[in-house]
């Protein structure tokens, strides 16, 4: 298929040297039957980075696109993540994500949730360490860890996770576990960016967009982008995915930044990882 030139989207580099492009394409909750399709527009439309999980239970059709799209794989960068239920048997989960994503290594593999009540997680980066040091793995990181379940880890971590994946929008922003995070040199990454489109409408919003000529989805994801934050917002319709990379391209001033900043509601929309527990099998 015909394919786009990759976009002008900013690396971040991990506490490791590996670099990941700041704005990805996430696949949560698209249906396995359309995620070939879809990814394959989002690679046409220039992203270079595509993040999924074994949860999602989509990467052999997130694998297929990659393999389609005629994109050399050192030029994608891919994320997967391990299943709740798999945290005591990671590295089979791990082999069975990679021969489903017919790839030889991944470029970032995340703990998908700590589920405390089963306290494995600390088993499995271990496992993940040594996946890492064989060299399936450019790096390991984590999801949804909260302040508690990060010192826990790091009091018998070797790797300091080069990431943490966890639901950050406007109007639930977690700034202390952003900022303790960045303190420990760990990339904050940014699911469900939009507030799943409730953060659209919001009038800090809405005015900026109108002021720059451009869409209330742009106007957040450079907001997200002006802070450092990877994000990963995700769309089935090729325009919209034409739309929000072109946040990359968004200046906003810092009072913008601080107006949106300023609708922090503790709006959770997700599972709280504090007891989050489901098996995700």
């Amino acid at each position: 298929m015909p394919v786009t030139p990759a976009s002008t989207v900013p690396n971040v580099t991990l506490n490791n040297g590996v670099q990941v492009p700041q704005l990805g394409f996430g696949v949560f909750q698209v249906p396995p039957e359309e995620t070939q399709r879809i990814v394959e527009d989002a690679l046409e439309a220039g992203y270079r980075h595509i993040d999924t999980a074994a949860a999602y239970r989509n990467e052999a059709a997130v694998g297929a696109a990659i393999a389609a799209s005629g994109i050399p794989r050192a030029d994608i960068f891919l994320t997967t993540k391990l299943r709740n239920g798999e945290q005591g048997t990671a590295r089979e989960a791990f082999r069975n994500s990679r021969r489903e994503l017919g790839v030889d290594y991944v470029d970032l593999y995340l703990i998908h949730w700590p589920v405390p009540s089963r306290n494995l997680f600390n088993e499995a980066w271990k496992v993940m360490e040594s996946l890492h040091a064989d060299g399936e793995i450019r790096a390991i990181g984590v999801s949804n860890f909260l302040a508690d379940h990060l010192d826990t880890l790091l009091q018998s971590a070797e790797v300091v996770p080069a990431v943490n994946q966890f639901e950050l929008h406007p109007t639930f922003q977690q700034p202390e576990l952003a900022a303790k995070s960045r303190t420990l040199g760990i990339a904050v990454e940014a699911y469900s960016p939009l507030g799943q489109g409730a953060d659209l409408n919001a009038g800090a919003v809405t005015s900026t967009a109108d002021k720059h000529n451009i869409s209330p989805a742009r106007v957040i994801l450079a907001w997200h982008l002006a802070q450092g934050t990877i994000v990963i917002p995700k769309s089935a319709n090729s325009g919209r995915m034409r739309d929000n990379l072109a946040a990359v391209d968004v200046v906003l001033s810092p009072s913008e930044i601080n107006a949106i900043a300023a609708l922090e509601a503790g709006a959770r929309i997700g599972s709280d990882p504090a007891v989050a527990a489901h098996s995700q099998m």
